[in-house]
């Protein structure tokens, strides 16, 4: 039974044998003795390629084969780097869902969920549901900046930021055990993540269209388009644009280039996305938005004066809800140093406060 559930495991995840020895340091002869029966795995090497798969160790001896976890790729890296990747990113997820029930705090998702037939979906859908999203989470007319704020801390979907090639790639899980969750580039600016987190938001949302009882792991180039169309639409609101457009033309004349990068900032989007915006919404030649790029792009370093912000490691909710976990003893010190990425010295003084006494606040008047 363990043979056979490392095996799929491994399928999977679309490893190969190398790959997996390349991220778990477990040659390629032990690993494929292991998953054809001819020798056991000890216990110190089922914890490291659970740990490899993002999974529990449990899940190697379930009567019943459990589901995989589908990890959905704009862009996937190669072989090694999925393996290392797609591991962190579930296990995180796991991590996550954990201090959740220690803490007794999961977060019901009040997103739309759309279950239409992939065949039937067309643009109108797409515009459609970012309307929807930004007026039932009530984003405003500038989304970008409250967008991760409100996905993380309303509505439950746990996003995390890692750094892997290619840096134009991006990737979203969903499943009845982890719920919802984002994987974005640390690597890339703030103003580029902002249009991945919408991107694959669309892609969440839309599971049960695209996704199906398949789990393709793959989105079609129909499915990539409305992911970047919806993105495009939540993050620059048609109004809030023209509103934009028109107050930076006073008399609704043309546009500076220059002119472009204080809109993108308006909107904290890339000049790219808020070209092709603009080409959409105001029926521009294609011609003129792709020489449009090319021309902003020449003087883009000297013009484009925004300051990027890092992301955290871990979320701050994460963080939060990991430090309530240990000062509750939910949480060992030695995991609480594995699930924050701490060394055990600077995981005990997390806890130092214990002691402290914590009074409630009141809340009624005296």
């Amino acid at each position: 039974m363990i043979a056979e559930r490392l095996k799929a495991a491994r399928a999977d995840r679309g490893w190969t044998l190398e790959a997996l020895a390349g991220h778990t340091n477990i040659p390629v002869s032990s690993l494929s003795e292991f998953e054809n029966g001819r020798r056991e795995p000890r216990l110190s090497h089922l914890e490291t390629l659970a740990k490899a798969y993002g999974v529990t160790v449990s899940s190697f001896f379930q009567d019943e084969e459990a589901k995989s976890d589908v990890v959905l790729w704009r862009e996937r890296p190669g072989d090694d780097a999925a393996a290392e990747v797609e591991g962190r990113f579930l296990r995180l997820c796991r991590w996550y869902r954990n201090l959740e029930e220690w803490c007794d705090e999961q977060s019901s998702c009040s997103l739309p969920d759309e279950t239409d037939d992939a065949t039937r979906f067309c643009r109108a859908d797409v515009e459609n549901l970012a309307i929807k999203v930004r007026r039932e989470l009530d984003l405003g007319q500038q989304p970008a900046a409250s967008l991760l704020s409100v996905l993380e801390n309303t509505c439950g979907i746990r996003v995390f930021h890692l750094e892997f090639e290619p840096s134009g790639t991006a990737a979203c899980t969903r499943s009845g055990s982890l719920g919802m969750a984002i994987l974005l580039n640390a690597s890339n600016v703030r103003w580029r993540r902002n249009f991945d987190l919408a991107h694959e938001l669309f892609h969440l949302l839309t599971w049960r269209v695209f996704r199906g009882s398949a789990e393709r792991r793959e989105a079609s180039e129909q499915e990539e388009s409305f992911a970047n169309a919806f993105a495009s639409m939540l993050l620059i609101p048609e109004d809030a644009l023209r509103r934009a457009v028109n107050s930076a033309t006073k008399s609704g004349g043309s546009l500076k280039h220059v002119e472009i990068f204080d809109l993108a900032r308006q909107f904290d989007v890339s000049y790219e996305a808020l070209l092709w915006r603009m080409h959409r919404v105001f029926n521009r030649r294609e011609d003129q938005t792709r020489r449009d790029i090319k021309v902003c792009r020449a003087f883009r370093e000297s013009v484009d004066v925004r300051e990027d912000t890092k992301p955290p490691a871990l979320p701050a909710r994460y963080r939060s809800l990991a430090i309530r976990a240990l000062r509750s003893g939910d949480l060992s010190i030695g995991r609480a140093a594995e699930y924050l990425g701490l060394s055990r010295h600077a995981a005990m003084a997390l806890d130092d406060l214990e002691d402290v006494p914590d009074d409630a606040i009141a809340l009624d008047p005296a």
